[in-house]
């Protein structure tokens, strides 16, 4: 019997996340399956999680992965919040020499920006669009017309002398104790250095946070429209399994 769909995962500091997807409504077609991240989370032991969660769906199909990395044509650049023997590590290689699948790697947070973009809380706008995925760290994607511009940083910004998601994230407001009105113009002064940077009209913030923008949304002062991610937490699954679709196809 002919699989449905294609398999999205999300690999995180925290947990290994995936289902299949049906990627032209976004809806997912099977219950989503979430694994502890291993510690240490090296190459390796990552890869034989993947090959777990593959196992768990029985999968035999396209296999789209959002990894918290830059990554270009597959291979990790950086690793902020992951093990460092990540760095010049070919993850699309690995990945499918491991699973034997054919399987296509991006950054986790353009993947979720994919998703958003093209059939959630962004789809049909033209203008350019920041996605930003508030949990743990901040992880950003920049869109014009609907097109990625790959492997943005935000998150990684200095500001006030640190690395903006230092600042900025919500396990900073869960570790400093504050209250959402106080978070909240945290988040505006964050959102507000952004807009300077590249003057986005649609601003969709996913992540845990999208869950709660009613709690902080009074504190927001833009020029950018400000919108809660429609997928929430799935996006990332979601675009993944997008970009395999259409990146597999070309090779």
């Amino acid at each position: 019997m002919k699989q449905k769909g294609i398999l999205g995962i999300d690999i995180g500091g925290s947990g290994i996340k995936g289902a299949p997807i049906d990627i032209k409504t976004g809806k997912l077609l099977d219950e989503r399956h979430r694994i502890p991240t291993p510690d240490p989370s090296s190459p390796e032991k990552v890869a034989n999680a993947l090959k777990d969660l593959v196992n768990h769906f029985k999968w035999k199909g396209l296999i789209g992965c959002g990894f918290p990395t830059v990554v270009q044509n597959g291979i990790v650049r950086t690793a902020a919040n992951i093990d460092k023997s990540w760095i010049d590590t070919n993850a699309r290689k690995l990945f499918s020499e491991v699973t034997k699948l054919p399987v296509w790697v991006l950054n986790d947070a353009d993947a979720a920006g994919l998703a958003e973009v093209k059939l959630g809380a962004g789809a049909g706008f033209k203008g350019a669009i920041v996605v930003l995925t508030i949990g743990t760290g901040i992880g950003s994607s920049l869109f014009l017309k609907g097109r990625l511009f790959p492997n943005t940083e935000f998150g990684h910004l200095e500001f006030k002398g640190m690395d903006a998601e230092v600042y900025t994230s919500d396990a900073a407001r869960k570790k400093e104790n504050l209250n959402w009105e106080m978070w909240g113009k945290r988040l505006n002064e964050y959102l507000s250095f952004v807009e300077f940077l590249c003057w986005p009209e649609l601003i969709i913030i996913g992540g845990g946070a999208s869950k709660k923008l009613d709690l902080f949304k009074d504190q927001l002062n833009l020029k950018a429209k400000v919108v809660p991610a429609r997928f929430l937490n799935d996006a990332g699954i979601i675009g993944a399994a997008m970009a395999a679709k259409v990146n597999l196809k070309k090779l």
